[in-house]
């Protein structure tokens, strides 16, 4: 079985993504095969597995992200169809795309699974400079979820007005796009200084959870990556 769409992420124009206002976006549909999608969506993690990461303090006076949060790591167990996936996301054809996409070789990849319940949200931020982007799985569909729950990642337009160090609330931005989240779809998306972006609070019954698989790709430059370490040191130091 194949769970990447090899085709389809063939066919995703790096040009028009990295064009992109007001940062570069894609929303695209059907990066999983069907098949795939449905044998991951029937063996994701059960959330007894995962930790709850409620009300850590945030930087920039930010509101806490609240959710379920499981870690992947080489020793965890996984379902077959989860570890075939992690092995095509490793491999060189997905490397390839996201080179093609993000215009660099110099990343890392990690992986992390997300359950978000009622009430939690992911207030608007800008990622930390050491991230070059994400790529949003969603595995909730009208099976399980009403899109008036929310769950949608929102591409949020300051205008150029904000400082990435800051926290303004949803209501503060000039535009705001909702991508889709419901069924095969994914959300890709690079780092800039205005990479705005959060999750409304979500409002689905109890027993319900906002489902999401995320790559997480790093910057990877060794020697500048240590500059800012010791620099951190230095700081914490004076």
């Amino acid at each position: 079985m194949r769970y990447l769409d090899f085709e389809a992420l063939e066919r995703l124009d790096a040009r028009a993504f990295q064009e992109q206002h007001p940062y570069p976006w894609a929303n695209p549909a059907g990066l999983l095969t069907a098949e795939g999608y449905a044998a991951l969506r029937d063996s994701l993690p059960s959330a007894e597995r995962f930790t709850e990461v409620v009300g850590k303090v945030r930087r920039y006076g930010q509101q806490s992200h609240d959710r379920l949060a499981l870690e992947y790591s080489p020793n965890l167990e996984l379902s077959p169809h989860w570890q075939a996936f992690l092995d095509e996301l490793n491999g060189p054809r997905y490397r390839q795309f996201l080179t093609r996409m993000l215009g660099t070789r110099a990343f890392r990849l990690r992986y992390h699974w997300h359950y978000t319940p009622a009430g939690c949200s992911v207030s608007p931020h800008c990622d930390a400079r050491e991230k070059l982007g994400s790529h949003i799985f969603y595995f909730n569909t009208e099976d399980d979820w009403q899109a008036e729950w929310g769950g949608q990642t929102l591409v949020l337009d300051d205008g150029g007005r904000f400082d990435s160090k800051s926290a303004p609330a949803f209501e503060d931005f000039e535009r705001i796009i909702e991508s889709q989240a419901l069924g095969n779809h994914s959300f890709l998306f690079c780092r800039r200084g205005n990479s705005w972006h959060g999750v409304r609070e979500i409002t689905c019954p109890p027993g319900h959870y906002r489902k999401v698989f995320i790559v997480v790709i790093d910057e990877r430059r060794p020697l500048k990556q240590l500059s800012r370490r010791i620099k951190r040191l230095f700081g914490r130091t004076a």
